[in-house]
């Protein structure tokens, strides 16, 4: 494959490179009595739940139009594995991570295996080896392992055990396969003891992003990251949003994400114009370690004031609290723009597209959109809503944002 390209600076530019994980074996082995310790909602039909995700990437393979823009992270790690140093690293990683779980004892024996089987042990727990250990089916929201901002990438530390060899598997890709080789000083890592996950953090601008305070990423590990940005890139402002800790809204972009450059949809009893958040501003003042805070009345005005321009803000699942709860636990404020004004979310939120309509939105199905495509190439235009099957893929409580990771984004002459 090509080399890759590490380039986001906003959130809704030109999506051209992206890797998700399309659910697999590891999504069959897990059991209702274990689904709550794998921090997963319910069990899902894993032929539907492909052919959903799979929707989504042609819809993606479209709109970037070149080979190899939508990576697979399991084929990334079994590419990694070929070379010995990226398997040794992945299990001795492993085996510190893995507390309890007594994997030490097996450490000669996991680093014998070959590269089709330790790939397989990573994504399922299942090995020719006599270990037992738990899949991964949190590895479809490819969003929290890390987050690209500007031509650096910042790697996650998992705030929960459940979620730890994601964070490694991330970590053995961009250390050790071939095509991230060129950026091998652009990789971001934070200081033991603080934990951050890639939903928490959302590219506003070229200069400004915004990170929540949340469930998984720590007021340590926000600070961590924002000390990191200032000094490795061009960030000069990071907007904290602090959120309750609680799972119905476990990363910020639950409840907040952007459809274009000036809009953005949003969950009303969380996100609104009426001050119900503690934002602040850490700005870069002289150097990295030199940190100036300013307060915000609502997000709404922080943002305002570091764009430069007005901000409209649609409410995910409309007027009505009712609708607006019900559609953010099946998130409809997790879009993913993959051009300025172009998003998908999952059809099953009609409140939401409704109010996107009513915004100048023109609403399609995935479908519709291949097809009018099928013989032409899409260019950014029109602002679009695409409708994306997920009656299975909702069920993990993801949606088209969480199970992105965009690494590369181009501005739209």
């Amino acid at each position: 494959m090509r080399p890759v390209s590490f380039g986001v600076r906003s959130e809704t530019d030109h999506l051209r490179q992206v890797i998700v994980h399309t659910p697999g074996a590891e999504m069959d082995m897990v059991s209702p009595l274990d689904r709550e310790a794998l921090l997963f909602e319910d069990i899902l039909f894993l032929s539907h739940a492909r052919k959903e995700h799979e929707l989504m990437c042609a819809v993606f393979e479209k709109v970037i139009g070149a080979e190899d823009g939508v990576l697979q992270i399991s084929t990334l790690l079994r590419e990694s594995f070929d070379a010995e140093e990226a398997r040794f690293s992945f299990v001795d990683q492993l085996c510190e991570a893995s507390h309890g779980a007594n994997l030490r004892a097996f450490e000669s024996e996991l680093k014998r295996l070959t590269p089709d089987e330790l790939c397989h042990f990573a994504l399922t727990g299942v090995s020719p080896l006599k270990i037992e250990a738990q899949p991964i089916p949190n590895l479809m929201f490819m969003r929290d392992l890390a987050a690209v901002v500007g031509d650096h990438i910042v790697l996650s530390h998992a705030a929960t055990s459940a979620r730890a060899r994601e964070s490694i598997i991330i970590d053995v890709v961009v250390h050790h396969h071939p095509a991230f080789s060129a950026w091998s000083d652009k990789i971001i890592k934070l200081p033991r003891g603080v934990t951050f996950e890639g939903g928490d953090l959302l590219v506003a601008s070229e200069d400004t992003v915004i990170i929540g305070n949340s469930e998984r990423t720590s007021f340590g590990g926000l600070i961590s990251v924002a000390r990191a940005l200032f000094e490795k890139t061009e960030i000069q402002n990071v907007i904290m949003v602090s959120m309750p800790h609680e799972r119905s809204c476990m990363h910020l972009d639950t409840v907040f994400t952007f459809a274009a450059p000036d809009e953005c949809v949003v969950f009303p009893p969380l996100i609104d114009l009426d001050g119900l958040n503690n934002v602040a501003t850490f700005s870069r003042n002289g150097g990295p370690d030199m940190l100036a805070t300013r307060m915000w009345d609502t997000l709404h005005q922080a943002l305002e004031h570091h764009l430069g321009h007005s901000m409209s803000f649609m409410p995910c699942g409309g007027a009505d609290p009712l609708g607006q709860r019900r559609e953010q636990w099946t998130d409809g404020a997790n879009l993913f723009a993959v051009a300025p004004g172009v998003v998908l979310g999952y059809d099953r939120n009609e409140k939401t597209f409704a109010e996107m309509a009513e915004k100048g939105y023109r609403v399609v199905t995935a479908e519709g959109f291949l097809s009018f495509y099928e013989s032409s190439d899409f260019e950014p235009g029109e602002k679009m809503a695409i409708k994306l099957d997920g009656y299975e893929l909702s069920r993990g409580r993801g949606g088209p944002r969480c199970m992105t990771m965009p690494i590369c984004r181009h501005t739209s002459a």
